[in-house]
């Protein structure tokens, strides 16, 4: 299945702060946090969060799209950034989040998101696990170029960005966790 990105993300992926920009950073922020929204979700541990303020600012992401009634690519890509976020203890927290999105919010409780960290060995520091609105979800998966209006068929597809830089990838599930963490890297470099 081939993911088309709305044209507004793509512009959003291709806008980069410039030296001697007249645009201010607080501008650019407060035009990433409307793009991306700052919707509150609900994280693995029953917090709720604000979407862009508390998981996205200042911060390296690596985002993935699960289920947790998943049986197939849920797990697999939940075990193969494991092994990438186990590269990068030391980077963890404040420079790096790693963050996976249900997209089946209405059965992904907190306490279901937190058992399938678990089970899959991903309850680690660093790595939020969101659910919560329906409405809010749907909002931000489409914002992210990611939503499927049916939960079986959604993509495996994966994203990283810089969000200081503006500077966003798409990662490939059959990317192996070297190659992921290489753009990781590069992402933590750039700006």
């Amino acid at each position: 299945m081939k993911i088309v990105l709305r044209s507004a993300f793509l512009a959003m992926l291709l806008v980069c702060m410039q030296p001697g920009s007249s645009i201010a950073a607080e501008d650019e922020i407060e035009r990433a946090r409307e793009y991306f929204t700052n919707l509150e979700l609900i994280n693995q541990d029953g917090e709720t969060v604000r979407f862009f303020d508390d998981v996205l600012k200042d911060k390296v992401v690596v985002v993935n799209f699960i289920f947790t009634n998943c049986e197939g690519a849920c797990p697999l890509m939940t075990f193969k950034l494991s092994q990438v976020r186990d590269q990068f203890e030391d980077k963890i927290g404040d420079q790096l989040q790693f963050v996976s999105l249900s997209i089946d919010p209405e059965r992904d409780t907190p306490a279901a998101m937190k058992a399938f960290a678990q089970e899959h060995k991903a309850d680690h520091e660093g790595w939020v696990w969101l659910t919560g609105n329906p409405e809010h979800l749907d909002t931000i998966v489409k914002r992210l170029g990611q939503f499927a209006e049916d939960v079986e068929s959604h993509s495996t597809m994966m994203l990283a960005g810089n969000v200081n830089a503006a500077h966003w990838i798409k990662i490939q599930p059959y990317e192996m966790p070297p190659q992921i963490a290489q753009k990781v890297t590069l992402l933590l470099e750039d700006g």
